[in-house]
């Protein structure tokens, strides 16, 4: 058992007014003497615990009875918990023995008797894709060794192809994992969605592409669709109404700026791959409108047309 358990049981017996000493610590925990005594130096001169001995009870209380543990039932903690269990499901990750133990052992600590932390919070994401295990585990080793993986992958279109990678950063985006990686068929960056990884292979040849400490493609332009960062370009667009007043409080790339205007908002952003701008715009309906530039605006213009045409009659 870790310090942090024994710490965790020896305060939690003085909050339950149990008067413990370091024999509680040897029989629950079968540690020396020595370190049980370790422990609760541990509790009053680092922790600042403010411990006194009983001689009447043979056992330590605190002269202050609103002494907390530094992590104990923090909001900040429990909220971890909460994350921790649904980024392990969605990453596939929830049914591993290391899971299971890890999220038991961290409930233990931050709410020992309490109602379990599952229960207590709720987070969901949609559109999101079972990542395999397998594929998930060899994605960190490889990352953490810095050897090349071998893996087949398959796109939107269902189009299948096998690729060489060097995986450079382990990415989450809005509920989904993806494998920032050298790609050695197409010879640049390209970003994996792990769902879409059917089948992985390590392998030990040494990467050959790393990232420095201030590389900052990920943040180049606005989406998980980076594109080519060196055609990047500056889009405006005009949001109304209610449109405006949700933007207005939300962060959707560093590099973005937000001006108001008569009609609304008009929000500026880089951008490389305009996929995801032209599914958010589509998402405000006529509330958002682009201002900048042209060949973008067109592109909106014809989908819009595009999806028209799909209901110029009443047949559903």
């Amino acid at each position: 058992m870790s310090l942090l358990e024994r710490i965790y049981y020896f305060h939690s017996r003085i909050r339950d007014n149990r008067y413990p000493n370091s024999g509680d610590l040897i029989r629950e925990f079968e540690v020396s003497t020595a370190t049980a005594h370790r422990d609760i130096s541990y509790l009053r001169d680092r922790l600042l615990a403010p411990l006194t001995f009983s001689k009447r009870k043979n056992g330590y209380y605190y002269t202050d009875a609103d002494f907390r543990l530094p992590f104990e039932d923090t909001p900040g903690l429990i909220l971890l918990l909460g994350l921790l269990e649904k980024i392990a499901g969605e990453a596939g990750l929830d049914g591993l023995p290391e899971m299971r133990r890890l999220r038991k052992k961290l409930s233990s600590i931050v709410s020992p008797g309490r109602q379990a932390v599952d229960d207590l919070i709720h987070c969901e994401w949609i559109e999101t894709e079972t990542v395999s295990p397998v594929v998930f585990g060899d994605v960190l080793n490889g990352l953490l060794s810095r050897t090349a993986l071998n893996i087949t992958y398959r796109s939107p279109a269902g189009d299948i192809s096998e690729r060489d990678i060097d995986p450079l950063k382990l990415v989450h985006y809005q509920g989904r994992w993806y494998i920032l990686s050298w790609c050695f068929l197409r010879c640049s960056r390209r970003m994996f969605h792990l769902g879409r990884i059917t089948r992985s292979r390590r392998t030990d040849r040494p990467v050959s592409h790393t990232l420095s400490p201030d590389d900052d493609w990920l943040e180049g332009a606005f989406g998980i669709f980076k594109g080519d960062t060196k055609s990047c370009y500056p889009a405006r667009i005009l949001l109304t109404g209610t449109a405006a007043e949700i933007v207005r409080r939300q962060h959707w790339h560093p590099g973005q700026t937000a001006e108001e205007s008569p009609e609304g908002l008009v929000l500026s952003l880089p951008v490389a791959d305009d996929r995801e701008l032209i599914m958010k715009v589509l998402q405000f309906g006529s509330q958002a409108r682009i201002l900048e530039p042209d060949f973008l605006r067109g592109k909106v213009r014809d989908e819009i047309a595009k999806m028209a045409v799909l209901y110029e009659d009443s047949r559903p």
